[in-house]
């Protein structure tokens, strides 16, 4: 499965950005999605993961009600809606899979693909 992150930059606190992970190398709709992110000296955390088909979306404390993830199975790809950025927002987020586990999200060793990260930088 090969994965391909789009969508960061530079955004003022309070902005959005939609960012997006297109994916490849295998039936999309067979396919767990997440994303991460890691900021500068942390630890790479779980930010928001959605099903097959979408009926069950996890989210991290911390993002949840600001952020949204979706997915287009017609387009291969999965999407995060990023509103009412704050400086803390500020990392690398990368998309992923979960195929070992598609119900627990706790930690990236349960990830078994990685796209190349985007930056994503809010500023205050």
């Amino acid at each position: 499965v090969q994965l391909q992150a789009s969508g960061g930059g530079l955004v003022q606190a309070g902005g959005s950005l939609r960012l997006s992970c297109a994916a490849s190398g295998r039936d999309f709709s067979t396919l767990v999605m997440g994303w991460f992110r890691q900021a500068p000296g942390k630890e790479r955390e779980f930010v928001a993961a959605i099903t097959w088909s979408g009926a069950t979306i996890f989210y991290a404390d911390s993002v949840r009600g600001r952020f949204t993830i979706s997915r287009d199975n017609a387009k291969d790809t999965v999407y995060l809606q990023m509103n009412s950025l704050r400086p803390d927002d500020t990392a690398v987020y990368y998309c992923a899979v979960n195929d070992k586990y598609p119900g627990h999200w706790s930690s990236a060793s349960v990830v078994d693909y990685w796209g190349k990260g985007t930056l994503v930088t809010v500023s205050s």
